[in-house]
């Protein structure tokens, strides 16, 4: 096998955990020697055993002359667990392969160089493109302190979200909608608005044949106006609200004492308070479900990352009916927002659009 193979088969491990690894990346590492794969793993949970560690424990006494293929720099701080790139020196590797530096503060270039310090070879860069595209919410979070926002949202052919009166139920088919609870299931949070809860009382888990790890529930609500009897108070996932500081949160907090409230100190919601406050919270990812005004409000700010656009072959027509994205319109085709096309994919009878905003720096 070429290089490029190993590399591959790491990230292919590395890929088959994102969502289950928060906050800790996704990593993959592979063992090689003489030709001969002697070992292999992946990051499966935070605290536990590192992908580095779990190759080199099948690799046993035979990873001495090696070469280790790893999809992100090995740590070497002591953390939850001890420094993998310590363990590469002890273990007397020939050479590593490494995908794509560590932007973490903590790392950035400590492993290779103690790696290189070593005598080790140090090769980076190999298959970095999809290294960082693996990773990139925790990429992104390292250098902001914010989540990587994707906005989600189901709509017509002709842009609709809703009806007049805020029926959208069902508009994409089931298999569509399968998909979406798998995108839950890998970000740290998911959000909506307060009029998304009151209209359609959505439960905002992961419901899937399979099982699925439940995103944080994270509810807009400036006034703290949403029902008692709403399902996102329930207990089958976490839920935070977030409200403004004229909110009654003495009367709130009675009510619901296992709901984790963060108030903040402006009379109105500003989303890059929101999204300031909840990367303080260590959420490195956000899956935004709207509804129309909320996603209109992170467009208008530029705070997203991506957008997940679930188009159905239906026309729902009308001036009056909801658009996906709301707001106020501008005046001008060049100050639309430009997006670049990640991919399009045909799942059921709907089609998936990903596209990410063209603009450096997203």
């Amino acid at each position: 096998m070429m290089k490029e193979a190993y590399m591959d088969l790491a990230l292919s491990l590395a890929e088959s955990t994102i969502g289950q690894t928060s906050p800790n990346p996704s990593v993959g590492s592979v063992v090689v020697k003489d030709g001969k794969i002697l070992g292999m793993g992946s990051h499966l949970r935070a605290g536990e055993a590192h992908a580095e560690v779990i190759a080199l424990q099948q690799a046993g006494e035979e990873a001495e002359g090696a070469d280790v293929y790893v999809t992100l720099e090995p740590c070497a701080h002591f953390g939850k667990t001890p420094p993998c790139a310590n363990l590469l020196v002890e273990r007397k590797v020939k050479k590593v392969y490494i995908a794509c530096v560590d932007p973490n503060p903590e790392v950035a270039g400590k492993g290779i160089k103690k790696l290189e310090q070593a005598g080790i070879e140090v090769e980076v860069g190999l298959r970095e493109e999809k290294a960082l595209e693996i990773n990139r919410s925790f990429f992104y979070y390292m250098k902001h302190k914010r989540p990587f926002v994707t906005l989600k949202a189901a709509m017509t052919i002709d842009g609709k979200t809703a009806t007049a009166n805020g029926d959208s139920k069902w508009i994409t088919a089931e298999k569509a909608r399968e998909d979406v609870h798998k995108q839950r299931a890998i970000y740290d949070a998911i959000m909506v608005g307060s009029n998304t809860v009151k209209h359609d009382n959505p439960r905002l888990t992961t419901r899937l044949p399979q099982g699925g790890k439940n995103p944080i529930r994270i509810i807009l609500d400036t006034n703290l106006s949403l029902s008692p009897d709403a399902n996102i108070f329930d207990d089958e996932a976490p839920t935070w609200i977030i409200c403004g500081k004229d909110a009654d949160t003495t009367n709130f907090k009675a009510k619901h004492p296992h709901v984790k409230l963060i108030q903040l100190q402006t009379e109105k919601l500003n989303l890059n308070d929101v999204l300031a406050a909840i990367g303080v919270q260590g959420i490195q990812s956000l899956y935004v479900e709207g509804g129309s005004t909320v996603h209109g409000s992170f467009v208008k700010e530029k705070l997203f990352q991506e957008c997940h656009w679930y188009i159905a072959p239906k026309l729902l027509t009308g001036n009056d009916a909801i658009p996906v994205v709301g707001g106020v319109a501008p005046e001008n085709m060049s100050e639309a927002t430009d997006l670049e096309i990640i991919s399009l994919e045909q799942i059921g009878s709907d089609i998936k659009v990903i596209a990410r905003p063209k603009q450096e720096g997203n």
